[in-house]
């Protein structure tokens, strides 16, 4: 592998999630995980703009709402917690999907999580 950089790039800042309301995304994100909000602008008349974050996390999410983000979506996002099961356990007591907690030997333990939108009525 070469150590030789042909670009300026350093790091991840914002990675975009398709939501299909912010503000239920905002409950989730906040309410359910405990992130943090890190920006709330309307960038222009028909675009807000949202990130939100782990409180000591480096890299946010921008929830971007728009076509598409309604349907239930595999990021490939990945959250670091320091006890899998016990987060695990614990999200599912505050009512988020959450999958099967996946361990395999050399890989960290796993576990999806499902950000559901409300109901329309």
């Amino acid at each position: 592998m070469s150590t030789t950089s042909t670009t300026t790039i350093s790091d991840v800042r914002t990675i975009a999630v398709p939501v299909a309301d912010h503000n239920a995304a905002i409950d989730f994100y906040v309410g359910a995980l405990g992130f943090e909000i890190r920006l709330d602008a309307q960038a222009t008349p028909t675009m807000r703009w949202v990130e939100v974050a782990a409180a000591d996390a480096g890299v946010s999410l921008a929830l971007l709402a728009g076509p598409g983000g309604s349907e239930p979506t595999d990021t490939g996002i990945r959250f670091a917690v320091p006890d899998a099961e016990r987060e695990h356990a614990d999200l599912g007591r505050k009512g988020v999907i959450v999958g099967d907690l996946l361990v395999w030997d050399g890989v960290p333990p796993m576990f999806t999580l499902t950000f559901a939108q409300p109901e329309a009525g």
